[in-house]
C-alpha cells in the first residue's frame, strides 16, 4: 500500500507543469531570438555545432529533476516494518479541585486558572510517565484515565471548570479513593497522586482514604491553592454571601493538606503567583525509580524518499554534463 508522509504537499506537482511550460517557452523564445539575430540561412554558419535537440533535452531533464525532487519531498512510504517501543516512567494521577471556592483570586488570576496553568506546564515536562486526571468538588470523577498521550491530557486539563460538577464541596476522600482505583493493579510503576485544592469544606474519612492509598504504595503530594487568610469568592453579581448576608471567605486549609502529604511520604507546597510548585514536585518524581510502562510492537511504513532523491541527483548530473553542441553522430546524420 502506498502512502505519503506529507500528503499536504502533493499540490507541488503543479510545479512540474509550470517548469515544463517554462522550458518550452524558453526553448521557443531562444530559437526566435537566434533567427532574428542571424536568420535561418546565416545561423548554421555562425553556430554550426549548436543543437536545438540537446537544448530541449536538457530542459526535459531539468523538468524530470523537479518531478523526482517533489516525490522526495512528499516522501512515499511503501511496505511495513515492526518496531518495538519501550518507555519507562511513573504513574501519576492529578486530582484538581473544581469547586466554586477555586474561583477565589488570592492566587492570580484565580485558584483554578493557576492550577490549570501549572498542570499544563507539568505535563510538558513529562517523559515516559503516564498521567491521568481526576476532577472533584462535592463529588469526583475521572477526567482522563492514565495515558501516555500528553496532548489528550492537556486537552482534558484545559476544559476543567467549576461547572463540571454541580455538587459543591471539597470531597477529598472521594477524590483520593477514585485516584487509587484509577491506578492499574498490574503496573509495577511507582504511583504518585498530586492533589491541587484549597482543602476547604472537606468530608470525613480523609485519613482512611490516605491510609488505603499508602497501603497501595501511592505517594501523595498536595498543592495548596489560596491563602490561610482567605479570599472572597466572585459570583455573577459581586461576591458570594452566606444566609446572613456576609461575604464568604474561602480559606486555605494548610494543616489538612500538610498532614495528607506527610503521612503518605510525599510533600506539601503552597501555590504562589510567581512560582511553579508542580515543577518542584516533578523534580522529586524524576528522582524515583523508573519502571517500563509499555513494550509493544507496531507497524510503521518504510520511507522510500531516498530512491527518488537519488534519481533526481542523477538526472541533474546528466543535465549538467550534456553539452548544447552537436555530437559527432548528429553532424554525420545532419540532425538538428
Amino acid at each position: 500500500m502506498l502512502r505519503f508522509a506529507h500528503p499536504n504537499l502533493i499540490w507541488l506537482f503543479w510545479l512540474v507543469l509550470a517548469v515544463l511550460a517554462l522550458v518550452i517557452y524558453a526553448y521557443k523564445r531562444r530559437k526566435i531570438e537566434r533567427a532574428q539575430f542571424a536568420g535561418n540561412m546565416l545561423l548554421p554558419k555562425i553556430a554550426p555545432d549548436l543543437s536545438n535537440g540537446k537544448i530541449l533535452f536538457k530542459g526535459i531533464l531539468l523538468t524530470l529533476t523537479v518531478f523526482f525532487l517533489i516525490w522526495t519531498i512528499i516522501d512515499p512510504q511503501i511496505g511495513t516494518r515492526l518496531e518495538e517501543v519501550k518507555r519507562e516512567g511513573v504513574d501519576i494521577m492529578v486530582a484538581v479541585d473544581v469547586s466554586v471556592s477555586m474561583m477565589a483570586e488570592d492566587v492570580a488570576p484565580n485558584r483554578l486558572s493557576k492550577a490549570k496553568h501549572e498542570l499544563s506546564g507539568f505535563i510538558d515536562r513529562l517523559k515516559g510517565d503516564r498521567i491521568g486526571l481526576v476532577a472533584f468538588a462535592g463529588a469526583a470523577f475521572v477526567q482522563c484515565p492514565l495515558t501516555l498521550d500528553y496532548s489528550a491530557a492537556k486537552m482534558y486539563a484545559d476544559i476543567l471548570d467549576t461547572s463540571l460538577i454541580p455538587v459543591q464541596g471539597t470531597a477529598l476522600a472521594e477524590a483520593i479513593k477514585l485516584a487509587e482505583k484509577s491506578f492499574s493493579g498490574e503496573s509495577k510503576a511507582q504511583k504518585v497522586l498530586v492533589i491541587m485544592t484549597d482543602g476547604e469544606d472537606h468530608e470525613a474519612q480523609v485519613e482512611e482514604a490516605v491510609e488505603a492509598a499508602k497501603q497501595k504504595g501511592i505517594v501523595i503530594y498536595t498543592v495548596g491553592m489560596g491563602s490561610p487568610a482567605g479570599s472572597p469568592i466572585p459570583g455573577k453579581t459581586g461576591y458570594l454571601q452566606d444566609r446572613m448576608g456576609s461575604v464568604v471567605l474561602s480559606k486555605l486549609n494548610e494543616g489538612l493538606l500538610t498532614e495528607i502529604a506527610l503521612s503518605s511520604g510525599g510533600g506539601y507546597f503552597r501555590a504562589t503567583t510567581g512560582e511553579n510548585e508542580l515543577e518542584k514536585i516533578y523534580n522529586k518524581i524524576f528522582g524515583m525509580d523508573k519502571t517500563e510502562l509499555a513494550a509493544k510492537q507496531f507497524t510503521a511504513y518504510e520511507d522510500r524518499f531516498q530512491y527518488f532523491a537519488a534519481i533526481a541527483l542523477i538526472l541533474l548530473l546528466i543535465e549538467m554534463m550534456v553539452s548544447e553542441k552537436k555530437g559527432a553522430w548528429q553532424r554525420f546524420l545532419k540532425i538538428d
